[in-house]
Formats: C-alpha cells, sequence, structure tokens
C-alpha cells in the first residue's frame, strides 16, 4: 500500500494528514489530486524515493514559496492558473501546460499570479 502525506502549510503552522490510498497502476489527473485551500499553499506527495520525489502543490492567490536554492535539479510544471518564477534573477511567466527547470545551487522563488497548481518532480541521484 502506497501512503502519501498531504501538507497544508498555513499561516506559518503546518498541519499534516496521513492518508493510505494505492495510487499504482491507476489513471490519475495530477490537477485533482490536491485542492486548493483558501490563503494558504497545500501539497500532496505522491513518491518519495532515495532517487527523487514527485509532489503536487496548489497555491491560493499571492501565495508563493520564497527565493531558496536545493542541492538537486528539479522539473515544475503548471497542471492550473499562472504563476511568476524567478531563477538566477531571471523571470519567467508560466501557465498551464508550461514546465521549467530549476538548476541546481540556484536561487529560485515562485509567486502565483492567479490560484495555480504545479507538479515539482526532484532528481537527487
Amino acid at each position: 500500500m502506497y501512503m502519501s502525506r498531504c501538507t497544508m502549510v498555513e499561516y506559518g503552522s503546518e498541519k499534516t494528514q496521513d492518508k493510505k490510498e494505492n495510487l499504482y497502476s491507476k489513471v490519475l489527473r495530477l490537477q485533482d489530486l490536491v485542492s486548493y485551500q483558501d490563503g494558504t499553499v497545500a501539497s500532496r506527495m505522491l513518491i518519495n524515493k532515495k532517487a527523487g520525489s514527485i509532489t503536487i502543490f496548489s497555491f491560493d492567490e499571492t501565495e508563493g514559496l520564497s527565493e531558496h536554492t536545493a542541492p538537486y535539479d528539479a522539473l515544475v510544471t503548471i497542471l492550473d492558473g499562472t504563476c511568476e518564477v524567478w531563477i538566477a534573477g531571471e523571470t519567467f511567466q508560466l501557465k498551464e501546460g508550461e514546465s521549467i527547470i530549476f538548476p541546481a545551487n540556484k536561487p529560485h522563488a515562485l509567486s502565483a499570479i492567479t490560484k495555480f497548481k504545479m507538479t515539482l518532480i526532484m532528481i537527487r541521484e
């Protein structure tokens, strides 16, 4: 059985809920796996392995992730809505169906233009 973890970050506090749900060998609509939450960011980790992870996020309007770096490359794909992304001083606007690669060790951040959902694929090895 696959265990997924749903995390909702709400104004500095974090609520975590474990859900036992087997997602393997099923047809999935990724944008339906996490709901929008008013005034916050919600996430659902689908896969978490030593080699990497896949997480679905939803961002309410005006929410985002502050600038940070990660030691691994990451691929972000927008599933719904629009956002603005900053990578090492460059600004990009992304909409549904578009993707961008965050290079390892480069500062990056993102912010909602509208409510949006995204997939984050992080490769660790």
